[in-house]
């Protein structure tokens, strides 16, 4: 890991210019890791390009520097150097994975479970609470400063991705590394407040309706909730707002695994997994779905099937490692 890592740094350190990409539909471990990145490459004399397929959403452009991520592809042939962070699979790189990765050398920094190998150099730790705890480390070893703009993208990352501190995954080394960014200037406060305080009323009314779907299986050990395009239309919700929901179910005390389905658009059904403790991977649940993610936290996404059959499907494989039949 350690070899992989200074070998990304010198790569760093010799490229002028750089592109820097985050994977789809990118959450705030992503956002933040790719715009803290780019601001400190930027600082080392770097040409910076930040892309995603995506837009910034609402629930995180408050970041600083979330304006200028472009979902529109340049003349690749300016770079000589592209980084992805926080994609596990190469796939998630969106549609123009195929031109992203035709830049040389390629640089992959990630940190899920079952991460499927792509790239030139890859820096992969399933260890940690976060990308961002990973680009961290990247900074302190390029030699570089921490403003407080990039202490406060990055600590958003940690929080995001840890669920606040509350998954396995998080370390004595990760609140050392957020205590670090609260020395930089990050107000803890601030940043709970922006992730966890800025919702609409449409966002609240979906809730209302998704909460309702609410099932219980297995003893109680395994809930299930679920969003339709129906449920979209009716309360003009977007996407973005499901972001969070499934924290609601697998905080019941009885849960063990908790699942959310959601039905886009297209016809795409997204599936998010959530377990607590170390007991039960929902990472190695999703990879059954050719899907992947953290020990507590995975997803996967399948097409041409209903909602009734994702949940069948699911229920057949987790029911028995939660004693069901």
């Amino acid at each position: 890991m350690k070899q992989n890592l200074d070998e990304i740094v010198k790569t760093l350190q010799g490229a002028k210019n750089i592109l820097v990409a985050c994977h789809v539909f990118p959450d705030g471990d992503a956002l933040g890791s790719q715009l803290a990145l780019g601001e400190v490459l930027e600082s080392l004399g770097k040409n910076v390009f930040l892309y995603g397929e995506d837009a910034v959403t609402h629930l995180y452009d408050f970041l600083p520097g979330s304006e200028r991520i472009i979902t529109m592809l340049p003349d690749l042939r300016d770079f000589d150097c592209a980084v992805a962070l926080d994609c596990g699979d190469n796939k998630r790189l969106g549609q123009g994975m195929d031109l992203l990765l035709a830049i040389h050398p390629f640089i992959v920094i990630d940190h899920h479970f079952g991460h499927k190998d792509f790239g030139d150099m890859r820096w992969v730790d399933h260890t940690r609470s976060s990308t961002g705890e990973m680009v961290y480390e990247l900074i302190m070893a390029m030699g570089a400063d921490i403003s407080k703009d990039v202490a406060f993208c990055l600590y958003t990352a940690i929080v995001s991705d840890s669920g606040s501190f509350k998954y396995a995954s998080t370390s004595a080394e990760t609140f050392r590394i957020a205590g670090e960014l609260v020395e930089k200037g990050v107000k803890p406060a601030k940043v709970a407040g922006k992730l966890f305080d800025n919702f609409t009323v449409n966002r609240l009314q979906l809730l209302n309706e998704v909460l309702a779907t609410l099932q219980l299986h297995c003893n109680d050990k395994l809930a299930v909730i679920r969003v339709t395009r129906e449920m979209f239309e009716r309360t003009n919700a977007a996407k973005a707002d499901t972001e969070t929901f499934i924290n609601y179910p697998r905080s019941l005390k009885t849960v063990k695994i908790a699942i959310f389905l959601k039905e886009a658009e297209n016809g795409l059904i997204a599936v998010s997994l959530r377990s607590k403790g170390k007991e039960y991977d929902v990472a190695r649940i999703a990879g059954l779905f050719s899907g992947g993610g953290h020990r507590n936290a995975a997803g996967f996404k399948r097409s041409g099937v209903s909602l009734d059959e994702v949940e069948r499907a699911l229920l057949a494989e987790v029911a028995p490692l939660l004693g069901a039949g």
